[in-house]
């Protein structure tokens, strides 16, 4: 099964509190949340992965 991440931004000024992210190919292994951009306010150093 593909690799998922749930992802949340910590901007105060976006309202998009949390999305996954689903891998269905190979990605590098030094792929991270900071490769990631926010879709909604498009923030990238505002990621947090959500630990489950």
């Amino acid at each position: 099964m593909p690799a998922t991440k749930e992802v949340k931004c910590t901007s105060a000024d976006c309202e998009l509190d949390m999305f996954e992210n689903h891998y269905t190919y190979d990605i590098a292994d030094d792929h991270a949340v900071s490769d990631l951009s926010c879709p909604l306010c498009g923030g990238t150093d505002c990621l947090e992965e959500i630990e489950l």
